[in-house]
């Protein structure tokens, strides 16, 4: 099963994982005019349709009471943008809450400490994450491994 997993934002990352192997794009994003960046939707359709996935787990924004309401909008316009991609390609997705899959991946709420479960859970890959501006790669990952897992399928040598 070829799942996409997405850690949604404008500084977000994308993953594709079918149990063997695992691919990372970093958010397409561009640099607005009047300052701050925005979400390249003409190059994350690019990504989706090239990934070819069968399932794609996007987790879901939630508005957070430390963030600025800038913020908040930029979030729901990602989620936005990807639900209408799926839904244009005709592809099946899910919404999931990060809780969720954090909990059922056994994945700390700390950021820092995100990106050493994900190199517990895919070591051979861990080297896409080894910076720490990278924890978006990690937990699209985890999202992807929580969406293969979720359509009943299990990791490599469990």
């Amino acid at each position: 099963m070829k799942i996409l997993g997405v850690d949604p934002g404008v500084f977000g990352a994308i993953a594709y994982y079918d149990g063997q192997e695992l691919l990372l794009w970093d958010m397409p994003i561009y640099a607005k005019a009047s300052g701050g960046n925005d979400l390249d939707i003409h190059k994350l359709h690019k990504i989706i349709v090239e990934a070819g996935p069968e399932h794609c787990f996007l987790e879901k924004t939630t508005a957070l009471p430390k963030i600025s309401g800038k913020a908040a909008y930029s979030m729901g316009k990602s989620e936005g943008a990807f639900v209408a991609l799926f839904v244009a390609l005709g592809l099946p997705y899910t919404l999931v809450r990060l809780a969720e899959w954090e909990k059922y991946m056994a994945c700390p709420a700390d950021k820092g400490l995100s990106r050493q479960r994900a190199s517990q859970l895919l070591p051979q890959f861990s080297a896409n994450w080894d910076l720490k501006k990278h924890v978006d790669r990690a937990e699209a990952s985890m999202i992807a491994m929580f969406g293969y897992q979720q359509q009943g399928y299990c990791l490599v040598g469990q």
